[in-house]
């Protein structure tokens, strides 16, 4: 059993509007061996509904964190994850729970990893699925797909902890790698260093920079950066920069 695992892995639900909810995922997750629960501006917590829904996971929910943002219950984490209900413009890298498991369970990272839950009646905004690695569908019956926050919550943990039960190991063409893992916070200030940059530079207009930062965002997510290589990036960048300074 690999609990240690388990114990990297925050829920991060965000703008949940009912009290009921965060206590029905605070008992899912203590089902299945997790401890971190991250609250992103909650309609309502602490609240007896969520304590009485939690049941004997009023440990989970004592420790829960409540944050003012999805960027501050992602800092730290090397990797994040975004649970999708829809298919987006702009494909994204998209796996069912169980793949997710096992991406999360194989790869070399050390630090944290987020899933993130989104609001019960629209999810996460596209913004928020854009500052995670990969999407999380769960398959549900297409004439029926509506699916409760804390049953959407138990589904993930689930195979998370089927995978930490089994000790599956793969071989990782990461191993060894030379640097580890960007996390989440280091990925931001890059992307927000590249958008003024390339502002600058006129290279999209600002007022209207159609999907070319989306874009972009997808495809550093998809190569999953190590501190180095966004190093690289953010030295182009401050190169550009100061050359501009010059040329003002």
């Amino acid at each position: 059993m690999n609990q240690a695992l388990l114990d990297r892995v925050r829920i991060v639900l965000v703008n949940t509007s009912h009290p009921g909810n965060i206590g029905g995922a605070a008992r899912a997750m203590k089902n299945m061996g997790l401890t971190q629960l991250y609250l992103v501006e909650p309609r309502s917590f602490p609240d007896e509904e969520a304590t009485w829904r939690a049941s004997n996971a009023t440990d989970v929910l004592d420790g829960a964190v409540v944050v003012p943002s999805v960027e501050a219950a992602i800092e730290g984490c090397e990797l994040v994850l975004g649970t999708s209900a829809r298919e987006r413009r702009i494909p994204w890298p998209l796996k069912d729970p169980r793949a997710c498991a096992a991406e999360i369970g194989s790869s070399q990272i050390k630090g944290d990893i987020a899933i993130l839950f989104g609001r019960e009646d629209r999810g996460l905004t596209n913004e928020e699925l854009q500052m995670c690695h990969l999407h999380m569908h769960i398959p549900t019956n297409p004439e029926y797909s509506s699916l409760n926050l804390a049953a959407a919550v138990q589904v993930a943990a689930y195979e998370l902890r089927m995978f930490a039960l089994n000790e599956v190991i793969e071989v990782n063409e990461d191993a060894g790698w030379d640097f580890p893992l960007a996390n989440a916070a280091d990925i931001e200030r890059m992307h927000q260093h590249m958008e003024a940059t390339l502002g600058r530079i006129k290279f999209v207009d600002p007022q209207n920079p159609k999907q070319v930062f989306t874009r972009l965002r997808r495809m550093f997510a998809r190569i999953r950066m190590d501190q180095m290589e966004v190093n690289i990036m953010r030295g182009v960048f401050n190169k550009i920069d100061r050359f501009l300074e010059k040329t003002d």
